[in-house]
């Protein structure tokens, strides 16, 4: 499976890396110091001296895009996953990388059109989208997905759960987003954290209902 992916692999760790290419281009241009963290209100609060946020947001995110690829395809139930199932491991933090250095650099040069929270609205709530259309197309493993064990142990009951989960995280993800065009600041990040343990909670609850249900009609 690691060959057969080899290519977006490669391609997926290249844009990682496009921001410390940036980085590099524009070193002369950008502060000594850079931000590195947002609070709630969208406004930075923490900084980061410019080679460490250059090399370490990019080698760091690249870190993580191969532990999340060494875990996920160690599982040896997703050698026959849905290739788009398996995407969405291989481009979320590439895109997370292009989003984090494209809004360092900006603010760093002042150039930053929208503020931090929105901007995160608008891209977790379209991660989210993202992930309630994939969510119906995942197979059973133990890496992806609603991964609770009535669900695991039994197709029908994963079925079920992915679809229903689907269809949550979708509706989830345009709630984000309209979180972007409404004037709540930090309450709205409050309500976007609600959101997804919103959307975790009652997709697992779902899942045991329906399990409680195979139970009940002998279908267990």
């Amino acid at each position: 499976m690691f060959k057969k992916n080899l290519k977006k692999i490669i391609i997926g760790s290249v844009v990682i890396l496009l921001p410390m290419l940036a980085g590099l281009i524009l070193w002369n241009k950008l502060p000594e110091l850079l931000p590195i963290h947002w609070n709630a209100a969208g406004e930075v609060d923490g900084w980061g001296s410019r080679a460490m946020v250059v090399f370490g947001e990019s080698l760091g995110l690249l870190a993580i895009h191969w532990l999340c690829i060494a875990v996920c395809f160690a599982d040896p139930r997703n050698k026959v996953q849905s290739g788009k199932a398996l995407g969405l491991v291989l481009w979320i933090c590439p895109a997370l990388s292009v989003l984090m250095g494209g809004v360092t650099y900006l603010t760093a040069l002042g150039l930053q059109p929208f503020s931090m929270d929105k901007i995160m609205f608008i891209f977790m709530g379209l991660l989210f989208i993202a992930i309630g259309n994939y969510l119906p197309k995942c197979r059973r493993n133990y890496t992806i997905g609603i991964k609770v064990p009535w669900a695991l142990d039994n197709e029908e009951n994963w079925n079920a759960t992915h679809r229903f989960a689907g269809k949550l995280w979708v509706g989830s993800g345009i709630a984000t987003l309209l979180l972007a065009f409404l004037p709540w600041g930090e309450i709205g990040f409050w309500l976007s954290i609600g959101i997804i343990l919103a959307a975790a909670v009652v997709s697992c609850v779902y899942s045991y209902i329906y399990y409680r249900k195979q139970l009940r009609e002998g279908r267990w």
